[in-house]
């Protein structure tokens, strides 16, 4: 997984594309109905394609909610990506502190490597001088 700026893009391009589908959805899939007396329906010639392939009420509907229940849903994964960047809820002080606190962990961390690797070297010259020992015997 990226970091949260690129799973926020992410979720935003996936957004836009659902986006598309869904005026695809409901540019092809509507009933063909007039608004107006002055409104026609064309005729379609034989071999014309059909610019809307109209789906029965129910089955539209039930595609237009699932379709909005999508939106929703992601809509939602962008809202938490947003509330869970830092800074939002944070003053430059706090991040300031947060940063300086960090830091001192960081050399606490290190402090406790370089002991470590101290007792290893100590350990591992204890050893060869056992090792040394045991050959000569």
């Amino acid at each position: 997984m990226g970091d949260r700026l690129t799973q926020l893009q992410d979720a935003v391009d996936q957004l836009a594309t659902q986006f598309i589908s869904c005026f695809y959805y409901l540019a092809h899939h509507h009933d063909l109905e007039s608004f107006g007396p002055a409104d026609k329906i064309p005729d379609l010639k034989s071999g014309q394609p059909k610019e809307v392939d109209s789906f029965a009420p129910e089955i539209f509907q039930a595609g237009q909610l699932e379709l909005a229940r999508d939106l929703i849903t992601k809509e939602q994964q962008i809202e938490y990506l947003i509330s869970s960047l830092p800074g939002l809820d944070n003053s430059q002080r706090d991040q300031e502190q947060s940063i300086r606190d960090l830091e001192e962990e960081l050399k606490v961390a290190e402090g406790q490597r370089l002991e470590a690797v101290k007792e290893k070297d100590e350990v591992l010259a204890r050893l060869d001088q056992v090792l040394r020992g045991i050959r000569r015997h």
